[in-house]
């Protein structure tokens, strides 16, 4: 199957971890034996100006047998406007809180759902959400989460010494970094590690055994992970929660909010859920989960039906759907 890959955000030379979800599917549908065509942006430079480069790189695609878009907009609108081959096309998350926000988006979400043969949401969470913002978009969802690469993301011996807690993502305020520390430093003793950058650094900065790394490149997440006892993610709002399942793919328990998709795939003997806005119940959260079992067998166990040969095999099967193509030719 000739595939035409379309995303706003894909790992690129100076954006190493941008978009490295979407870069594990490719590779996993590679692997499946498709010609999978990329036309991505692969910076975080230039602005809006840079989905011109985008609209130029898709309309300059061969002619796909699908197309493949990541994002309902820019991305997926992008797709939709530039041929007539079949569209399949993933939300995330943002592109969906989108919808109402800004001038024009519902209108352009609305055209892309309606292009799509399919729109994929990443939990039943966003599935809802879209539905309740885009009625008509209810039964062209499937859910299909981005995938852990369970390979690479594998079980590694704890680390000794007091709890080491670890928070991968921007430092934004939706990633609720700042309430995180605030609750840490209850804690008796142990270590608190951000791997990420953003506007709400300063915030953080100069913390009693708070480590700021800035930036990371995704090729650094396991080793930090296997240098970590539980990852932190305790969100305004998930709409999946990729680095819990990549911890609890390493055997590492995790804590994560209960807005959005974590409550979907993180059982209660693989972490704790929280309401983010409460600091008292986020730092009992940190040191209940500090007290599992560390590797976490029980966090492994639950992120296999993640895996990303198994979500890769269900995006298979809609992408060839869409086509009218048979998956197994």
């Amino acid at each position: 199957m000739r595939i035409l890959l379309v995303s706003q955000m894909y790992p690129g030379p100076d954006a190493p971890d941008l978009g490295t979800f979407v870069a594990q599917i490719e590779r996993a549908l590679v692997a499946r034996g498709h010609e999978v065509e990329l036309a991505v942006l692969d910076t975080r430079a230039g602005g809006k100006l840079r989905y011109l480069t985008l609209a130029r790189r898709t309309r300059a695609a061969k002619r796909p047998d699908v197309v493949y878009a990541h994002f309902l907009v820019p991305a997926g609108l992008i797709a939709a406007l530039a041929g007539r081959a079949p569209l399949v096309v993933t939300a995330h998350g943002r592109d969906v809180r989108n919808i109402g926000a800004y001038p024009g988006i519902a209108a352009a979400t609305r055209l892309v759902v309606r292009r799509a043969s399919t729109v994929i949401c990443v939990s039943d969470y966003l599935r809802r959400e879209l539905e309740t913002k885009l009625p008509e978009a209810a039964g062209k969802i499937d859910v299909v989460s981005s995938g852990v690469d369970r390979e690479r993301f594998s079980v590694q011996p704890a680390p000794g010494g007091p709890p080491r807690f670890l928070c991968v993502g921007a430092l934004a305020e939706r990633k609720n970094v700042v309430r995180l520390a605030d609750a840490f430093v209850r804690l008796p003793e142990g270590t608190l590690t951000f791997a990420g950058d953003g506007p709400e650094r300063t915030a953080l900065e100069g913390r009693p055994n708070v480590e700021l790394l800035g930036r990371v490149a995704h090729d650094e997440i396991p080793r930090l992970l296997a240098a970590s006892h539980v990852l932190a993610q305790p969100s305004l709002v998930e709409p999946l929660g990729q680095a819990l399942l990549e911890a609890m793919a390493c055997g590492r328990s995790v804590v994560a909010t209960r807005i959005g998709g974590p409550p979907e795939f993180v059982p209660p003997d693989a972490g704790v859920l929280v309401d983010p806005l409460d600091v008292d119940d986020l730092a009992r959260a940190l040191a209940t989960a500090a007290a599992l079992p560390c590797p976490n067998d029980a966090a492994r166990e639950a992120s296999a039906a993640h895996d990303v040969l198994r979500q890769a095999e269900r995006i298979e099967a809609i992408l060839s759907r869409a086509a009218g193509l048979d998956p197994q030719a």
